[in-house]
Protein backbone atom coordinates (compact mmCIF):
# COMPACT_ATOMS: atom_id res chain seq x y z
CA UNK A 1 0.00 0.00 0.00
CA UNK A 2 1.36 3.40 -0.87
CA UNK A 3 1.11 6.28 1.63
CA UNK A 4 0.27 8.90 -0.98
CA UNK A 5 -2.33 6.73 -2.70
CA UNK A 6 -4.04 6.08 0.60
CA UNK A 7 -4.19 9.75 1.43
CA UNK A 8 -5.50 10.75 -1.98
CA UNK A 9 -8.25 8.15 -1.72
CA UNK A 10 -9.01 9.34 1.80
CA UNK A 11 -9.41 12.89 0.52
CA UNK A 12 -11.91 11.69 -2.05
CA UNK A 13 -13.84 9.66 0.52
CA UNK A 14 -13.92 12.33 3.23
CA UNK A 15 -16.74 14.79 3.06
CA UNK A 16 -15.97 17.10 5.97
CA UNK A 17 -13.35 18.03 8.54
CA UNK A 18 -13.15 16.02 11.74
CA UNK A 19 -14.00 18.05 14.85
CA UNK A 20 -11.14 18.80 17.25
CA UNK A 21 -11.18 17.49 20.80
CA UNK A 22 -9.83 19.48 23.73
CA UNK A 23 -6.21 19.03 24.83
CA UNK A 24 -6.08 16.96 28.02
CA UNK A 25 -3.73 17.67 30.96
CA UNK A 26 -0.25 16.30 30.21
CA UNK A 27 -0.83 16.30 26.45
CA UNK A 28 1.00 18.46 23.97
CA UNK A 29 -0.51 19.98 20.84
CA UNK A 30 1.16 21.16 17.65
CA UNK A 31 -0.38 22.21 14.35
CA UNK A 32 1.13 23.06 11.01
CA UNK A 33 2.19 21.47 7.74
CA UNK A 34 4.33 18.47 7.02
CA UNK A 35 5.82 16.93 3.92
CA UNK A 36 7.50 13.58 3.45
CA UNK A 37 9.47 12.27 0.51
CA UNK A 38 10.51 8.62 0.30
CA UNK A 39 13.16 7.77 -2.30
CA UNK A 40 11.53 4.48 -3.27
CA UNK A 41 11.03 3.19 -6.80
CA UNK A 42 9.05 5.16 -7.83
CA UNK A 43 9.64 8.00 -5.34
CA UNK A 44 6.69 8.92 -3.12
CA UNK A 45 5.80 12.39 -1.87
CA UNK A 46 3.12 13.48 0.51
CA UNK A 47 2.16 16.77 2.16
CA UNK A 48 -0.68 17.76 4.47
CA UNK A 49 -1.74 19.96 7.29
CA UNK A 50 -1.44 18.29 10.67
CA UNK A 51 -2.58 18.41 14.27
CA UNK A 52 -0.40 16.33 16.58
CA UNK A 53 -1.60 15.84 20.14
CA UNK A 54 -0.88 13.58 23.05
CA UNK A 55 2.39 12.03 24.10
CA UNK A 56 4.89 9.70 22.42
CA UNK A 57 3.17 6.70 24.05
CA UNK A 58 -0.45 7.67 23.30
CA UNK A 59 -1.68 10.28 20.89
CA UNK A 60 -3.36 11.34 17.71
CA UNK A 61 -2.12 12.71 14.41
CA UNK A 62 -4.75 14.22 12.17
CA UNK A 63 -3.83 14.96 8.54
CA UNK A 64 -5.86 17.45 6.52
CA UNK A 65 -6.03 19.04 3.08
CA UNK A 66 -5.33 22.78 2.66
CA UNK A 67 -9.11 23.28 2.85
CA UNK A 68 -9.32 21.48 6.20
CA UNK A 69 -10.88 18.26 4.93
CA UNK A 70 -9.74 15.24 6.91
CA UNK A 71 -7.39 12.93 5.00
CA UNK A 72 -6.64 10.50 7.80
CA UNK A 73 -6.40 10.21 11.56
CA UNK A 74 -3.74 8.07 13.22
CA UNK A 75 -4.34 7.11 16.86
CA UNK A 76 -1.91 5.13 19.01
CA UNK A 77 -1.51 3.81 22.52
CA UNK A 78 0.68 1.06 24.01
CA UNK A 79 0.29 -2.12 21.93
CA UNK A 80 -1.96 -0.60 19.25
CA UNK A 81 -2.05 1.88 16.40
CA UNK A 82 -4.73 2.57 13.86
CA UNK A 83 -5.36 4.82 10.92
CA UNK A 84 -8.86 5.93 10.04
CA UNK A 85 -9.59 7.31 6.59
CA UNK A 86 -13.07 7.62 5.23
CA UNK A 87 -14.82 4.41 6.28
CA UNK A 88 -11.63 2.33 6.40
CA UNK A 89 -9.59 1.48 9.49
CA UNK A 90 -6.10 -0.05 9.39
CA UNK A 91 -4.92 -1.52 12.71
CA UNK A 92 -1.43 -2.66 13.70
CA UNK A 93 0.40 -3.52 16.92
CA UNK A 94 2.59 -0.40 16.97
CA UNK A 95 2.95 3.02 15.45
CA UNK A 96 6.24 2.03 13.77
CA UNK A 97 4.57 -1.02 12.20
CA UNK A 98 1.70 1.09 10.90
CA UNK A 99 3.85 3.89 9.45
CA UNK A 100 6.22 1.38 7.84
CA UNK A 101 3.32 -0.32 6.09
CA UNK A 102 1.88 2.97 4.89
CA UNK A 103 5.01 4.79 3.82
CA UNK A 104 7.65 2.12 3.30
CA UNK A 105 9.65 3.48 6.22
CA UNK A 106 9.05 3.83 9.96
CA UNK A 107 8.19 7.47 10.58
CA UNK A 108 9.51 8.51 14.01
CA UNK A 109 6.28 10.09 15.27
CA UNK A 110 7.26 9.52 18.92
CA UNK A 111 10.62 11.27 18.37
CA UNK A 112 8.79 14.11 16.64
CA UNK A 113 7.41 15.20 20.03
CA UNK A 114 10.96 15.78 21.29
CA UNK A 115 12.10 17.41 18.06
CA UNK A 116 9.20 19.86 18.25
CA UNK A 117 10.41 20.78 21.76
CA UNK A 118 13.94 21.26 20.39
CA UNK A 119 15.29 18.05 21.94
CA UNK A 120 17.65 16.20 19.60
CA UNK A 121 16.75 12.65 20.61
CA UNK A 122 18.51 9.98 18.62
CA UNK A 123 16.53 7.71 16.35
CA UNK A 124 18.48 4.91 14.62
CA UNK A 125 18.91 5.75 10.94
CA UNK A 126 17.48 9.28 11.24
CA UNK A 127 19.23 12.66 11.48
CA UNK A 128 17.16 15.57 12.75
CA UNK A 129 18.13 19.13 11.85
CA UNK A 130 16.75 21.34 14.63
CA UNK A 131 18.75 24.45 13.68
CA UNK A 132 15.50 26.25 12.73
CA UNK A 133 13.29 24.75 15.46
CA UNK A 134 12.87 28.17 17.12
CA UNK A 135 11.33 29.35 13.82
CA UNK A 136 8.98 26.35 13.84
CA UNK A 137 10.88 24.43 11.14
CA UNK A 138 12.28 20.92 11.49
CA UNK A 139 13.85 18.64 8.91
CA UNK A 140 14.64 14.98 9.57
CA UNK A 141 16.33 12.64 7.13
CA UNK A 142 16.31 8.88 7.17
CA UNK A 143 19.65 7.70 5.86
CA UNK A 144 19.43 4.00 6.72
CA UNK A 145 18.05 1.58 5.87
CA UNK A 146 16.96 2.37 2.35
CA UNK A 147 14.79 3.79 1.04
CA UNK A 148 16.02 7.15 2.28
CA UNK A 149 13.35 9.63 3.32
CA UNK A 150 12.99 13.26 4.31
CA UNK A 151 10.39 14.67 6.70
CA UNK A 152 9.86 18.45 6.77
CA UNK A 153 7.66 20.06 9.42
CA UNK A 154 6.49 23.66 9.74
CA UNK A 155 4.71 24.48 13.00
CA UNK A 156 2.13 27.24 12.90
CA UNK A 157 1.47 29.37 15.96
Amino acid sequence: MRWAALLVSAALLSACATPQRAVQPGEELWSGRLAMTVQSDPPQSFSAGFDLRGTPSAGELQLTTPLGTSLATVVWSPGRAEMRQGGQVTRRGSLDELTTELSGTAVPVAALFGWLRGQAGEVPGWQADLSRQAEGRITARRIAPVPTAELRVVVEP
